[in-house]
This record gives C-alpha cells, sequence and structure tokens, in this order.
C-alpha cells in the first residue's frame, strides 16, 4: 500500500514552513490499534523531539517479499520495519536485514544491566530486535454461542455445536497446528509431523472440514471488524486486537485462550540504507525499545513487553484506566495452555508450505 504521510509534531511542520524539509523516515508495521500503540508510544515522543517526520506504511504482511524486491532493483525504500521473529530470522540469513550489537546499539536498562542480558532468550536473530511478546488466539460472539460457550480451540472445526462463519488467517502459520492438534497429534509432536508431506496434508485435510465456512484474512484488524459486525461466530487474530475490540469497543465478543500461540514481534533495519538514514534508523531503534519506551506501549495495547525491565513499569490503560497485567497473554490465568511457536522451522519451512497451502486455497 502507499505510505501515508502523517506529520506528526508542531516542530516538524514548522521546518516544513520555513522552507526546509524535514527529515523523513518509513517505518514499516502492521496498522490498527497496533500502530497506534507506537505511535503513541515511539513515533510521536520520537518526533518531538528529532523534528523527523514519520511515514507509516502497513505493510509489514508483505515484508519478506517487498524487501527481497527493494534489494534486486537496489532502492530501499523503508528505514525500519516491523516484523515477527520467523520472517526477521529469514531476512538475515538472507543479508537483507542488517546485524545488530544490542549492548553497543540498544539502550541499557535503567540499573545499567546491558540489553544483551535485558532482552534475554528474546534475542533470536543477530538482525532482530525484540519489541513485544504477543499470541495469536481466538475471538467469539458471546451472543452466537448459545449457552456453552466454546473453551477449546478444536471449537473452530466444530461446525455441529457452533455453526457458523469463523476467520482464520490467510496462511498456513497457526492454522497447520491448530489443525493438527485438533486431528489428535500431541503438542509436542506438532512440527515433527508438519516437517513431513504427510503431515502437512494431513493438517490441510482438517482445514478441509471447515473449509466452506471460512473467511481468510490477511490483516490483523479483519477480525475485530467481522465480530462486531457480526460476520463471524469466532475467528483468530492477535490478542491486542480482541482487546481492543471488547475493552475499549464494548463489544459482545470474548477471549478463548486456549492454545493461544506465542509469538514474538520488533524491529529490522534494511539492509543496504546510506550512512545517513542508518544512522537515523539506529537512533530512532536506541530510542524506541528502552525500558520505559516499551513499557509505554502497554498503556495502548495489551502486549507484554519484550525487556525484563519493562514488566515492572505496566501500569493502567491510558485512556480505560484498567490494569494492563491481566489481558497480557502472559499472565498466569491466560497461558495454562499455551502452543510454543517454532520460529526456526517456519524459517525452514515457510517458503514451501506457503506454496502448498496457498494452492490449496486455490482449489
Amino acid at each position: 500500500m502507499k505510505p501515508t504521510k502523517t506529520l506528526l509534531t508542531a516542530a516538524a511542520l514548522a521546518t516544513a514552513a520555513g522552507g526546509v524539509s524535514a527529515e523523513e523516515m518509513t517505518i514499516v508495521s502492521w496498522g490498527g490499534a497496533y500502530s497506534k500503540s507506537q505511535l503513541k508510544a515511539y513515533h510521536e515522543p520520537y518526533s518531538e523531539k528529532t523534528g523527523v517526520t514519520i511515514l507509516n506504511d502497513d505493510s509489514s504482511a508483505e515484508a519478506v517479499a517487498k524487501l527481497r524486491a527493494m534489494n534486486e532493483a537496489g532502492n530501499i525504500t523503508w528505514d525500519v520495519v516491523d516484523v515477527v521473529a520467523a520472517d526477521a530470522i529469514r531476512l538475515c540469513d538472507e543479508g537483507l536485514a542488517m546485524e545488530i550489537d544490542p549492548d553497543t546499539m540498544l539502550a541499557p536498562a535503567p540499573d545499567g544491566t546491558p540489553a544483551s542480558e535485558d532482552f534475554g532468550d528474546l534475542l533470536v536473530s543477530d538482525c532482530f530486535i525484540p519489541q513485544i511478546v504477543y499470541s495469536t488466539t481466538f475471538g467469539y460472539r458471546t451472543d452466537l454461542v448459545g449457552d456453552t460457550p466454546p473453551t477449546d480451540v478444536c471449537a473452530v472445526f466444530d461446525l455441529e455445536n457452533y455453526p457458523g462463519k469463523r476467520s482464520l488467517e490467510k496462511r498456513p502459520i497457526n492454522n497447520m497446528e491448530w489443525a493438527l492438534i485438533c486431528d489428535g497429534v500431541a503438542k509436542g509432536d506438532v512440527y515433527d509431523v508438519l516437517a513431513t508431506a504427510e503431515g502437512q496434508d494431513q493438517a490441510l485435510a482438517k482445514l478441509d472440514t471447515i473449509k466452506d465456512s471460512v473467511v481468510w484474512w490477511s490483516a490483523g484488524a479483519d477480525t475485530p471488524q467481522l465480530l462486531a459486525d457480526g460476520e463471524v461466530i469466532m475467528g483468530s487474530t492477535y490478542n491486542g486486537r480482541l482487546f481492543s475490540v471488547i475493552e475499549e469497543q464494548n463489544q459482545p465478543v470474548a477471549m478463548l485462550w486456549d492454545a493461544q500461540v506465542f509469538d514474538l514481534d520488533g524491529w529490522i533495519i534494511p539492509a543496504g540504507l546510506s550512512e545517513e538514514r542508518q544512522a537515523r534508523a539506529l537512533d530512532y531503534i536506541m530510542f524506541a525499545t528502552d525500558t520505559q519506551r516499551l513499557a509505554d506501549q502497554a498503556k495502548y495495547i495489551s502486549y507484554g513487553p519484550a525487556r525484563a525491565s519493562s514488566a515492572p513499569l505496566v501500569g493502567q490503560h491510558a485512556d480505560l484506566g484498567i490494569d494492563m497485567a491481566p489481558h497480557m497473554p502472559t499472565d498466569p490465568n491466560n497461558a495454562k495452555n499455551t502452543f510454543l511457536y517454532n520460529y526456526e522451522f517456519w524459517a525452514d519451512y515457510r517458503d514451501d508450505i506457503d506454496a502448498k497451502f496457498q494452492a490449496w486455497l486455490a482449489q
């Protein structure tokens, strides 16, 4: 999509009005409530501090393909890109993202703890700067599920007790895992099974049982809107999007946390930027991923900050005044039956399974 240019501060406007073009940088993310949380926690304060104009582009779902094309054309138009961890691993392996030294390029914790220790095991790639822990899970319409609301993820495949449309993401990730779990595969065996052609066929066969009842989504905002409009009875999306439709919009929607899939989201800086653009991108990253900024994002959306030092600073929602901790996917009451996403598996198998999944969709 074409980036939407937003002059975020009076400082930027004043610079432009003075006849001097304000510095600009293009930051790519996912749109909707998530981009709004970044705008409030990162972009606006950074722009106020520096006068840099942020150009927002909601193309993160296509980041790998677009960065491949930009690299081939020798024209990198993005400065900082928000991606999931598996995509960061792919981009790093292909040389499309620059490597980051966390202890020199990222801020230490307030007590001096180096960034490498503060982020810890969430530094899953040399090119990836973690931002949030989130989950992909399900929401359902409380007024459409009868007297027995769903309690486990396999309700998605139960058309008899829960008839109606359901929404699933238009990609294999998570759908294939849930399909195998609901076809009797133990959680600990899912990726071993999915690594085989037979296992992939098994997952697609399970998805076939509901294919005619699925609305396929591409943007994280789609399922919340479909639920709000009553067009689906249940659907998958990111937990923060469901928080927004439930708590901020007061829609008759509830969360189904069972088998929620934990994942990481964060920043990469494209390889091949000019020295000036790379320095500006690094300056933004240093600012946006410090302890306070990551905690600030949790004021606007229910994703857990990726730094250990940020967690104690998570407080109340900026507008609603409700405690945010119970709405995090990592809250003990929500994390009783999680599914752990395998970043390396999807970095290795994504292209092949994507092709197979898209061919199945077209049948």
